[in-house]
């Protein structure tokens, strides 16, 4: 079965997509067919790996046309494991194009189910609200992983988030699990960082991932040569991180499937 996780938070700057990107390489590295999706119209996570004059078509058309289908809009990357739904900014557009159809939240679902046999992981970066995109990335999901910044007022603005997520399992998808929390822009020489660090385990307890990603410059760099920090620093804090973090992610999930099938056994 494909894990399809959601990185999401409605706050920006918290380095959602730069998890998203790298998470998704890293898990290509432990030899995982991962498929990543860009569902943000600022279109990071597509930029990263292509200039924009490269996308002729994108999740737009693949949201908003049913005669595009997603396995026609996927591109590889330079790593055989690793393939990238590319978003641009059309997407902004999405909520309007929409509106008034009874299966809006369902579009992206629908998509992807028939390339999961394609896939061990499917990434989903989403924009920073909670707007039909987002909605959309939930209700398509098995897991939700939340990025957090170790900065003051960081855990302000999730409680929406996690209403919207008990919403989504009241419904639409009540499959719908909080893998986990992750850490990020951590930086160890500040106190500011070890006390939000202790104030986010004090709210999260044990969804909090043991991993934190640090402040890294060549996390930052990376995107402007077109290589995740896997290939670009592969010795770098930022690399040894995310491939941690993907271990933890791998464990989680396993723990997951093995618990709903001792549920399924009873």
């Amino acid at each position: 079965m494909t894990a399809i996780i959601t990185v999401a938070n409605q706050k920006g700057g918290v380095g959602k997509t730069t998890t998203a990107i790298n998470l998704s390489a890293a898990l290509a590295h432990r030899g995982k067919r991962t498929l990543l999706i860009d569902l943000d119209p600022q279109a990071n996570s597509t930029i990263a790996f292509y200039d924009t004059g490269e996308i002729a078509t994108s999740m737009f058309d693949v949201l908003s046309d049913s005669r595009v289908t997603l396995a026609a809009v996927i591109k590889p990357t330079k790593d055989p494991l690793l393939f990238l739904g590319p978003g641009r900014l059309a997407l902004a557009k999405l909520e309007q194009v929409l509106a008034g159809q009874f299966d809006a939240p369902f579009k992206l679902k629908d998509a992807i189910t028939p390339v999961l046999k394609d896939y061990d992981y499917v990434i989903l970066d989403t924009p920073p609200s909670l707007g039909i995109l987002t909605v959309n990335a939930l209700v398509a999901s098995t897991h939700l992983l939340v990025p957090i910044q170790a900065a003051y007022f960081a855990i302000e603005g999730t409680d929406d988030l996690l209403e919207t997520y008990e919403r989504i399992r009241a419904r639409p998808n009540p499959a719908l699990k909080v893998l986990g929390v992750v850490i990020t822009l951590f930086d160890r020489r500040t106190n500011i960082s070890k006390d939000t660090h202790g104030q986010i385990r004090s709210v999260f307890g044990e969804v909090l991932f043991k991993t934190k990603i640090t402040k890294n410059v060549r996390l930052e760099e990376s995107p402007a040569y077109k290589e995740t920090i896997l290939t670009f620093a592969p010795k770098s804090p930022g690399a040894v991180e995310y491939k941690k973090l993907a271990g933890e992610v791998i464990q989680r999930v396993e723990e997951n499937r093995a618990t709903h099938h001792a549920e399924d056994a009873a």
